[in-house]
């Protein structure tokens, strides 16, 4: 039974975008493929663009529905799990990608379901 709610996932949106583009730097990573760490900035700046646009309470836009976020979520989790075999990263390159990769995917699989509202 899932716990993390659309609101508790709204407030983790923006400081995870953030730290996916700074944390590369603080880490140094990219010393087994420079991918290692463009391929963290990247993915932050289009989380930070996806929560700015998404269907929750700290969306600015809306446009994007809060399932279709998830979506996007599940897809970058696994990509990240993924990463590493494909772009051949080592060491703490492989690690960050694949610890990130595993909490994304946990928090999309802990979602709550939402009730439906009926009137």
């Amino acid at each position: 039974m899932g716990f993390v709610t659309k609101k508790m996932h709204a407030y983790l949106d923006y400081p995870v975008a953030v730290a996916l583009i700074v944390l590369p730097f603080v880490l140094g990573l990219g010393d087994s493929n420079p991918l290692a760490l463009q391929l963290s900035v990247i993915t932050g700046i289009a989380a930070f663009i996806l929560t700015v646009l998404t269907d929750h309470q700290l969306g600015i836009y809306r446009i994007v529905s809060y399932k279709g976020h998830l979506i996007v979520d599940a897809l970058v989790g696994v990509v990240f799990v993924i990463a590493p075999f494909a772009f051949s990263f080592e060491g703490q390159d492989a690690y960050f990608y694949w610890i990130n990769g595993a909490a994304v995917l946990a928090v999309v699989s802990l979602h709550k379901p939402e009730m439906a509202i009926h009137s």
